[in-house]
């Protein structure tokens, strides 16, 4: 009797290390942890430029339409910000699959392709254009200013005149600069996770 109830506590011990030992990983295994980190922070470098966009449809941030200064958003307003919202933090997550096993293995909930082996190239080459786009539009927005003259300070547009659409002065021009310069870090958190995906797959597969 005893022999049998001292057996049943290393019993249920060897039945959890076996289904510890079946769980799927979180994570890809040899995915440095940098890049772990990295692939998470960049749907939170996005969230704040969201968030911004949703103040000032709703009439809170401070922003002031020059053209029309008596202006009200519409619903059409608020369903363009919430769907650039909804994409620009889809295509954000979509940087975890690059850390994740459903990022080289699609999950088999997809049609046609569940089940099967994402290739090397499928992943990296649209998130390298991604970050390319990224680094383009980083680039427009601090050379508009110099290149095409239209100035950030004191409004968005040709220095307030008529043509401009929003004007951004004192208090939500910090607002939007806290908002929208963590967007600076989104190419180069994508870029150097891209990289360390490629890495590992070639190095694991042999290409």
């Amino acid at each position: 009797m005893t022999a049998t109830q001292s057996a049943r506590p290393t019993t249920a011990t060897t039945s959890e290390r076996t289904n510890r030992g079946s769980a799927k990983p979180k994570y890809v295994p040899g995915t440095p942890r940098w890049a772990r980190l990295a692939a998470h922070a960049v749907p939170l470098v996005v969230l704040p430029s969201s968030v911004w966009r949703l103040l000032m449809t709703a009439g809170v941030a401070g922003v002031d339409h020059s053209a029309n200064p008596g202006y009200r958003s519409q619903l059409s307003d608020y369903l363009y910000v919430l769907l650039l919202s909804a994409v620009s933090e889809g295509l954000a997550l979509l940087t975890l699959g690059l850390v994740k096993p459903w990022g080289e293995v699609f999950p088999r909930w997809i049609p046609l392709l569940g089940g099967r082996r994402v290739a090397i190239k499928a992943a990296v080459i649209p998130a390298t254009v991604g970050a390319t786009l990224l680094v383009l539009l980083a680039a427009y927005f601090f050379l508009n200013p110099i290149l095409f003259h239209i100035h950030f300070t004191p409004s968005m547009g040709d220095k307030g005149t008529a043509t401009s659409h929003l004007e951004v002065s004192g208090w939500s021009q910090v607002l939007f600069v806290a908002c929208y310069l963590p967007l600076m870090a989104w190419p180069v958190l994508v870029g150097a996770v891209t990289h360390a995906y490629y890495r590992r797959r070639a190095t694991t597969e042999g290409r």
